[in-house]
């Protein structure tokens, strides 16, 4: 008997072990933070978003700065995208946000492109420079009957 509890200890260890990883990797994935660092919000309008969605990633030179807390349609029936940026991160006012793909046909993130300008966006600022999605439906429909025009 002694040795099926101990059996039993271990096994039960084990699974709660599993459990742990699986959890840990669920949030990993999903890109929930729990008590994000310091951070600014600031605003990007896009003409299209493709498959943006909230808690997209926000990358500078490939390295996660902040995720897209919000979308909604401005009053110009434009994408109004607002993201939470790392408080260190510094941006200047002529940084470009624009919509990439990581790969081929993975998910969509935020790439922020720096400019040359000395002031910097400050907390609820707007970006003037904005590039919206890669629609490949459109793409693919412009190389197929773009020779029959």
């Amino acid at each position: 008997m002694h040795a099926s509890s101990s059996r039993d200890f271990w096994v039960g260890l084990f699974v709660c072990a599993g459990l742990g990883t699986v959890a840990y990797l669920s949030v990993q994935v999903g890109g929930l933070t729990l008590a994000p660092g310091p951070s600014r919000m600031l605003v990007a309008h896009f003409d299209d978003i493709g498959g943006l969605t909230d808690r997209s990633p926000v990358r500078l030179a490939g390295v996660t700065v902040g995720r897209v807390t919000e979308i909604e349609l401005d009053e110009d029936l434009r994408a109004k995208v607002t993201l939470r940026v790392n408080r260190d991160v510094s941006l200047s006012v002529d940084t470009a946000a624009a919509i990439r793909t990581s790969g081929l046909l993975g998910d969509q993130f935020v790439a922020l492109e720096p400019g040359a300008e000395d002031e910097t966006l400050q907390d609820g600022e707007t970006f003037s420079f904005t590039e919206s999605a890669l629609n490949l439906d459109t793409l693919v429909g412009t190389l197929v009957h773009g020779g029959d025009e």
